[in-house]
């Protein structure tokens, strides 16, 4: 009698895994191409930040959910749900024809999301040896670079000439395929873990991060400050019965033991911290380009991708120096890279050309790849075997959590500054703002308003990158505070 056993083929679960993350990538950058139009053609400019966001928050709730489940019953069930609930998110948000739909859409897909990246750095965790993961990762981190050339041509093109509803339809048959390859040449033999699922601790998790994401939202509201602690208040509450219940869990969703490892905290602070900085970047730069610039939305897009390529070759790099240098100083010089990019972003005047943001993203893209390929390496390596599912999903839901709440902050900032720029000129209204974003619609625009509504948003962006400055300087604070072993 034959078994039944299958062994998994490497290669081929590889370049699905490096499908997924193609299929992640491009959704992304798309996106932020098609954002102003969207923005334009929905007159949504209040909420355009949700967009991000409620993806970037239902993700943050589901990854730890979909981390426990794949230590539970298996990478492969888990990872092929994920991209189903994906795939169909996708679809929902390309039928989109309001706001408010849009947003609920990709709530959903964020949902489906929140398995992808998670089960894919524990699928690589589970087929490679660690002197192999980290140049696996940079392997699988090219795809954003591929994504990055793709993404700004494809989506500027889809933007310009067919409709925005188009950027979330790709991602269906993409995801088919990631499915189909996982289906057939995933085999893992995995034993089911019988010890009972922590319902009440992911609702209390839950309930932490809805209620901070919200209270965030609630600083642009009219009663800001009353909205923000209340809510602050409430997720203090949720937190406190979180870990209450974590400390009794026979299984928690997250074993709080992960805390006391002064290595693993570090690294998925600041992965949270320089993802909170790359969602700022990646989001508002191609707003810059065709609200102040006046450029075509393939522009917008095109303008990170140099970020992209070069975070492909951060990750490479990483992945050599984790084999000659600690991960503390590794992150020391990967964040100062930051650092200056970000200083000189902050910093240009409105008249800066085109070509210099093309070098920015790149000296930013390379810090970037640096990184979050050591943080997600020496999260992996600084735990037990057996925790290294636990560890990568975690890892994972910190760098949400910091795009999550940067992303609201931005948006707060932003919305702020646009509200104080169209109460100083009377002439000027937000609508215009909503018509000035999108280079099809900003034509139509009082030339004689032009110089007053870039000034508007100019300033608002400016706002956004100093406020950037802020955070890497706070992660190399908290790099500095990690112990220099070498892993």
């Amino acid at each position: 009698m034959l078994s039944k056993t299958k062994q998994t083929n490497v290669a081929i679960t590889t370049i699905a895994i490096f499908v997924a993350t193609f299929m992640t990538a491009i959704e992304g950058t798309i996106v932020a191409t098609a954002m102003p139009t969207i923005v334009g053609d929905l007159h949504g400019v209040r909420l355009m930040n949700w967009i991000v966001s409620i993806y970037l928050l239902t993700n943050a709730m589901a990854t730890p959910i979909y981390g426990k489940f794949a230590d539970k019953i298996g990478r492969k069930p888990v990872f092929l749900l994920g991209l189903l609930l994906f795939i169909i998110g996708s679809a929902a948000s390309g039928l989109s024809q309001s706001m408010p739909i849009l947003i609920i859409c990709r709530a959903f897909q964020g949902i489906g999301a929140g398995a992808i990246m998670p089960v894919t750095f524990t699928i690589i965790a589970d087929i490679y040896p660690y002197e192999k993961r980290a140049k696996v990762l940079g392997f699988n981190g090219s795809a954003w670079g591929i994504a990055s050339v793709v993404a700004p041509l494809l989506g500027g093109f889809i933007v310009d000439t067919l409709s925005w509803h188009w950027i979330f339809f790709i991602n269906v048959p993409i995801g088919l395929i990631t499915m189909l390859l996982i289906a057939v040449f995933f085999h893992e033999q995995h034993e089911t873990v019988p010890a009972p699922v922590d319902y009440l601790g992911t609702l209390w998790l839950v309930l932490t991060l809805l209620f901070l994401m919200l209270g965030f939202q609630a600083l642009a509201s009219a009663h800001g400050i009353v909205n923000f602690l209340g809510l602050l208040v409430a997720a203090g509450v949720a937190l406190w019965c979180f870990v209450r219940r974590e400390r009794r869990a026979a299984d928690p969703i997250i074993d709080l033991k992960l805390f006391k490892n002064r290595p693993f905290v570090v690294a998925n602070v600041l992965a949270a911290l320089v993802s909170g900085v790359v969602i700022g970047y990646e989001t508002y730069m191609p707003m810059w380009v065709q609200g102040v610039l006046g450029m075509a939305a393939s522009f917008g897009g095109f303008a990170i991708t140099p970020s992209s390529l070069m975070w492909v070759v951060g990750s490479f790099i990483a992945g050599r120096w984790l084999t000659k240098m600690t991960p503390k100083r590794i992150l020391t010089l990967a964040l100062l890279d930051i650092l200056v990019g970000i200083v000189v972003l902050s910093l240009v005047p409105e008249s800066t050309p085109y070509v210099a943001f093309l070098v920015i993203a790149a000296v930013m893209g390379f810090g970037f790849g640096i990184v979050i390929t050591t943080t997600t390496v020496r999260a992996q390596a600084v735990v037990k075997p057996e925790e290294i599912g636990v560890a990568t999903s975690f890892n994972t839901l910190s760098r949400t959590l910091g795009q999550t709440l940067m992303v609201s902050l931005y948006g707060v900032v932003l919305n702020l500054r646009m509200a104080q720029g169209v109460a100083a000129h009377p002439d000027v209204n937000m609508n215009m703002l909503n018509r000035l974003i999108n280079p099809q619609t900003a034509v139509s625009l009082p030339k004689h308003l032009l110089p007053v509504l870039h000034e508007i948003l100019y300033s608002g962006l400016h706002n956004i990158y100093f406020f950037s400055v802020v955070i890497v300087v706070l992660g190399l604070v908290f790099n500095a505070l990690d112990r220099p072993a070498r892993q």
